[in-house]
């Protein structure tokens, strides 16, 4: 399995300078405001680099100065380089981008790498040009190019936060808009549909597992609308009840954790999740799950999750969490296994570590 070993961040919003080297697992935790959300935006930031939007991207965001770490005048330019691997063999990414006299930005360098660790010191690198407006990685016909954007553009950001009554989840979708889950589960009753109709064992797996927070919940009862085969939505059967229930019957906590319980336990997950709060809504033991769902899923993946939850942390060793504080504007990112708690974990979780202030990155 191919990871993100390595990204550094230079002068992107409240990030000036961090270079964070990821292990499977990674937990991040501080205060409102700490930068987490702004990490958790640089990966939607590639996604849209490696799309080549980058000037629809900064156009919404409010111009250059927006993105830039307080704006040009502070950041003459803005950096951001990866670095992927598998085994021996790792690539990277990296550009740098100017603002322009337009509050726009442009490309000053862009660079792709290849290095064979157990051959040579040094990796070879490819120059792809600079002063051009939007990214020259997507139509490189180089091999290195390829790996690259597999890599970029199997990354995924969820958001299940919405469960209002206009959320997609809680609509009916095509049948056949079942190649991977939305980031907002919009497609959530076709991508469990097709499960079910190929990957029994995952399927079985997911209800099982809702069935461990929700012990009302039978099972779901999946199939397109009698009055529209190319439509599904999402219905379940509630145990000793023949009455009819769909999406718009479950509590928020319960629905956003079937959408949880789906991405993690699906067949074929993304090479890297990135989970924002995950926890919003959910019980206390619900969290608990959550956390043993995480740590089954970096057996196949990578993932970083931003949290203010004191429950989650409570579930994680020191080398799953990150601490990110913001001094001075500025954001940094601080990993737990670097530090000696064994003193403080004798006695507390971490989670009640970070709620009494020891680790930093107050709650």
């Amino acid at each position: 399995m191919r990871v993100l070993e390595t990204i550094t961040v230079r002068n992107f919003k409240s990030i000036r300078d961090q270079t964070l080297r990821f292990a499977p697992l990674n937990v991040f935790i501080g205060g409102n405001g700490s930068g987490k959300s702004n990490l958790v935006g640089v990966f939607h930031f590639l996604n849209r680099v490696v799309n080549q939007e980058l000037q629809t991207y900064v156009g919404v965001a409010g111009g250059a100065d927006s993105v830039l770490h307080f704006g040009r005048k502070r950041s003459p330019s803005l950096f951001v380089g990866l670095e992927f691997a598998s085994g021996t063999d790792a690539n990277g990414y990296q550009f740098a981008l100017l603002p322009t006299e337009e509050d726009s930005l442009i490309y000053g360098t862009e660079s792709l790498s290849y290095h064979d660790r157990a051959r040579y010191p040094h990796p070879l690198a490819h120059d792809l040009g600079s002063g051009h407006k939007e990214a020259l990685l997507p139509q490189s016909p180089k091999r290195i190019a390829r790996w690259v954007r597999s890599d970029l553009q199997s990354y995924r950001i969820y958001h299940f936060h919405d469960t209002s009554p206009s959320a997609g989840m809680k609509q009916t979708c095509d049948v056949d808009d079942n190649r991977m889950l939305h980031s907002d589960a919009g497609n959530l009753a076709a991508f469990l549909y097709q499960m079910q109709s190929t990957q029994q064992n995952h399927f079985d797996n997911i209800e099982d597992t809702v069935r461990q927070i929700a012990p009302f919940f039978e099972r779901f009862q999946l199939e397109p609308s009698r009055l529209n085969k190319g439509k599904i939505r999402l219905e379940w059967k509630e145990r000793g009840s023949d009455a009819y229930f769909n999406a718009h019957a479950l509590s928020d906590g319960t629905l956003r954790f079937i959408c949880l319980a789906t991405l993690l336990l699906q067949p074929e997950l993304p090479s890297v999740v990135l989970l924002d709060e995950p926890e919003l809504g959910l019980h206390p033991a619900a969290i608990t799950l959550l956390a043993a769902l995480l740590e089954s899923a970096v057996v196949r993946t990578q993932v970083l999750v931003a949290t203010q939850s004191v429950t989650l942390v409570n579930q994680f060793t020191p080398d799953r969490i990150w601490v990110a504080e913001r001094t001075e504007g500025e954001s940094t990112f601080r990993h737990l296994a670097h530090e000696d708690l064994t003193a403080w974990l004798d006695g507390y979780a971490l989670g009640d570590l970070w709620e009494k202030n020891i680790l930093g990155g107050r709650p």
